[in-house]
């Protein structure tokens, strides 16, 4: 088990009256789409292992959305181009942490995995559903990859009681009026029993979440932005860790772990 944890809470999804209605899509604000925090150099370093240690588990590009990678992976060295701590050439990234990421157009999402803490999904429009067709998925929170890869939208939420038909229309609505120059971000929160980042798993392999002992609070900030020349829509996920006891620290009361 890996802990790497932030030290602070910029989101708190159970406050903000524009997340905790599904789907609580809100505009991205310029240059709010990638988020270095104070956890970038643990959680870089782990992402860099997990792909090097298990880059089947991580990572997946079908024919299809390989133009719609390299579409991402020239969005996010803009992105970067213009980001505080980064310098971008064009062969090399000098990242915060010190470390140098050749760019790699063969291998665009893995690329992307090197250089940001967001995990990237690519969704791609298929008859009336959006299609997961690429990902590099580093920290996923309890679903797999394998899985998924290649499933439609409503498919890939199957397991989540509180995504009904209708919040499935009102998404796929939501997805296909997504613009080019408007992202979007939403946020959840989920109260595990350890820190991993890394937590794969099937739909048949359900977390208990019910042991006793110390908690942490997960909060993931999800954008959502359409690329203009593939038409692919990438979901974005970055991802957030305190434990309880930082959470007191800091007077954040979260619903189930401080009542």
């Amino acid at each position: 088990m890996v802990e790497i944890c932030q030290n602070d809470l910029p989101i708190r999804p159970w406050e903000d009256t524009r997340l905790n209605r599904l789907p609580g899509l809100n505009p991205t604000a310029p240059g709010e789409w990638l988020i270095q925090d104070d956890a970038y150099a643990a959680q870089m370093a782990y992402r860099v292992t997990l792909m090097r240690d298990h880059q089947d588990a991580v990572h997946r590009l079908s024919p299809d959305a390989r133009a719609a990678a390299r579409e991402l992976l020239d969005t996010v060295l803009d992105e970067l181009a213009n980001t505080d701590g980064f310098q971008v050439s064009r062969t090399e990234v000098r990242c915060p942490d010190g470390r140098v990421v050749k760019i790699d157009e063969r291998a665009p999402l893995l690329t992307c995995g090197a250089l940001v803490q967001e995990d990237f999904v690519i969704m791609q429009k298929q008859g009336d559903e959006h299609v997961l067709t690429g990902a590099i998925l580093c920290f996923p929170a309890s679903w797999s990859l394998a899985q998924k890869y290649m499933r439609p939208m409503l498919r890939i939420h199957k397991p989540v009681a509180a995504y009904t038909d209708d919040i499935a229309r009102r998404v796929q609505r939501l997805f296909d009026g997504i613009r080019t120059q408007r992202p979007m971000w939403r946020a959840n929160h989920l109260l595990y029993d350890d820190p991993e980042l890394h937590q794969p798993r099937t739909e048949e392999d359900r977390r208990d979440g019910s042991g006793e002992g110390p908690k942490w609070l997960r909060v993931e900030r999800q954008g959502m932005r359409r690329l203009p020349v593939t038409d692919a829509v990438v979901f974005s996920i970055h991802t957030y860790v305190l434990s309880d006891v930082r959470l007191r620290q800091l007077n954040i009361q979260v619903p189930g772990l401080h009542n």
